[in-house]
């Protein structure tokens, strides 16, 4: 069976420099989708820049934690604080949905309102995920599901490594790789059983790489990650970016290794190990044949500055 592999960055729509970054690392590197926010300060210019470079595949990165609703917030009050924002980080909303006091109903309601949104655009959506990861919890996972059967998409993250390479480099890196690994660790049986709801549903759940080395992502670990693809399909979560003014202001602690992953994303050498290693680099709803782009040596030389004004 042929190794498939799905090189995805998250957070599009976050701003106008993670933005640029993204498609950057599609033109001249080798990611092939991103997961769109729906409700965040630059979705309209991600929109506008997919619509001048449609071979990237874009999926909705579902948002229920860390931002803003679609929805009017009067609409769903257990997921909304007293200035009508998503409770700031999925500590507290896990620990909501446990106790109950998060109705499924406005979940719902709320996700297919994103995606919506979204396909209202011309977006043909590829796949869904969360920001966060908060879709894993096994009730959420289940509303993901019917909205894919409803809004025909017929793919969905679980977002669980089954095999991780280690971290290395600074005593910091090594310590968020251990607290991430751990993170991944206790999500075992919800993702059990979401694997298992997505195939009594027929959608697809490729394996997934790349969340334990979230924001300490280097070389030799990209390196270690694409040697270890199996076959069949495998997504790779990346988070490349063009740190900007903007992205201060937003609650994250990726910052400066958003333009760390962008260099990795478009650096030849990755490109040489994904064909020594024979991977076909895919989208989520092109699984069964390679991405083939061809890129003019001037796009390669494309400035950021350039490819704003491109879109402007």
């Amino acid at each position: 069976m042929a190794r498939r592999l799905v090189i995805n960055a998250d957070d599009l729509g976050l701003t106008v420099g993670v933005n640029r970054g993204i498609f950057d690392a599609h033109r001249r590197g080798v990611l092939t989708s991103a997961s769109l926010i729906a409700a965040a300060a630059a979705t309209d210019d991600a929109i506008a820049r997919w619509r001048e470079c449609p071979t990237l595949g874009v999926g909705c990165h579902l948002t229920l934690v860390d931002g803003r609703p679609v929805l009017p917030p009067r609409d769903i009050p257990t997921l909304v604080d007293r200035e009508g924002r998503f409770r700031h980080s999925w500590k507290p909303f896990i620990a909501a949905c446990l106790a109950r006091r998060v109705s499924l109903d406005e979940v719902e309601q709320e996700l297919a309102a994103q995606i919506g949104r979204l396909r209202a655009a011309g977006v043909p959506l590829t796949h869904l995920d969360a920001h966060k990861h908060v879709h894993a919890y096994p009730p959420i996972f289940r509303v993901v599901i019917r909205l894919a059967q409803r809004f025909g998409i017929e793919t969905v993250r679980v977002p669980f490594e089954r095999r991780t390479a280690a971290v290395g480099g600074t005593l910091r890196a090594r310590v968020a790789g251990w607290r991430q690994a751990a993170q991944n660790l206790a999500l075992t049986r919800w993702a059990a059983a979401d694997r298992r709801a997505a195939a009594a549903a027929g959608l697809r759940t490729p394996a997934f790489i790349g969340r334990v080395h979230t924001g300490v992502l280097d070389g030799a670990a990209l390196e270690a990650m694409l040697r270890r693809v199996g076959p069949g399909v495998t997504e790779l979560m990346v988070h490349p970016g063009d740190p900007d003014a903007a992205l201060q202001g937003v609650r994250t602690r990726l910052r400066a290794s958003r333009a760390d992953e962008l260099r990795l994303l478009c650096a030849p050498e990755t490109a040489r190990v994904i064909e020594r290693e024979g991977i076909q680099l895919v989208r989520h709803d092109l699984v069964t044949s390679s991405v083939h782009r061809v890129i003019s040596p001037s796009a390669r030389d494309v400035s950021p500055a350039e490819s704003d004004r491109r879109v402007s």
